[in-house]
């Protein structure tokens, strides 16, 4: 039975959830600040934590951002339950470690929709270890069981969203992904053609692939349509790259 972890100061709220959670089959441990779910989140190691933005003592995003600095706790899902709903706070949440992102109010359905995807996206076994797909080109290997990729020599370790989002773009190389195919194969739910979850990620990944973030080489915006990884071919690989791109 997966263990979900609610951090949120609202009793209603918090119950409410951990009722509907419970009834969906989750064993649900319930927090109501910032210091005590992150206490109980490394006592316990919950499949995964929802956890509130705006927290007593201490706030939803400095919450986040201790758990994924913490050996113990940075490979646990993060969904992001706010009443905030502007994009600024969706990218904060996102630069912050947070997995995905729910606004309240929002349905029950939604909240457990996005959590058999959260649940799914990150078991220890990634879904592109399980099909017979691409994933290796030119300079570029992915290595599911470590969430790594093996970039012009160098390991370079990603998180579960980066590691799956470099797969989706890798599966489709020199072709161009359109954001509603990302968020449906990445996120796991239908589009909501919310564009800015998608870049900040891409963002990421850059920084972490190219050696100049800013003017990417590799992984390309087509503007209007989407984002395109392109690769060289292994005969074509440039020695001089591999000391430019940091691991």
């Amino acid at each position: 039975m997966p263990r979900i972890l609610v951090i949120d100061d609202d009793p209603t709220i918090s119950e409410l959830v951990a009722v509907n959670l419970e009834m969906a089959g989750y064993d649900v441990t319930q927090a109501g600040d910032g210091i005590r779910g992150q206490a109980l989140a490394l006592q316990i190691q919950p499949d995964l934590i929802m956890l509130d933005l705006m927290l007593p003592q201490v706030d939803g995003f400095t919450v986040c951002q201790r758990l994924r600095r913490d050996d113990r706790t940075s490979e646990i899902p993060v969904l992001m339950l706010t009443a905030l709903g502007q994009t600024q706070n969706k990218v904060e949440g996102f630069n912050a470690g947070a997995d995905d992102y729910l606004t309240k109010p929002f349905e029950v359905e939604e909240l457990l929709a996005r959590i058999r995807a959260l649940l799914r996206r990150t078991d220890r076994i990634p879904q592109a270890a399980k099909h017979s797909e691409i994933l290796s080109y030119g300079p570029l290997v992915l290595v599911p069981e470590r969430f790594e990729a093996i970039w012009f020599g160098k390991t370079v370790k990603l998180t579960h969203l980066e590691f799956e989002l470099l797969h989706c773009l890798l599966q489709r190389h020199g072709q161009t992904v359109s954001p509603s195919e990302i968020l449906k194969e990445v996120w796991g739910y239908d589009p909501d053609d919310d564009i800015e979850t998608i870049r900040v990620h891409v963002r990421h990944l850059r920084t972490k692939l190219e050696p100049e973030p800013r003017h990417p080489r590799f992984i390309k915006t087509v503007y209007g349509a989407g984002y395109c990884l392109e690769l060289p071919s292994t005969g074509d690989v440039e020695v001089g790259v591999e000391s430019s791109v940091a691991g």
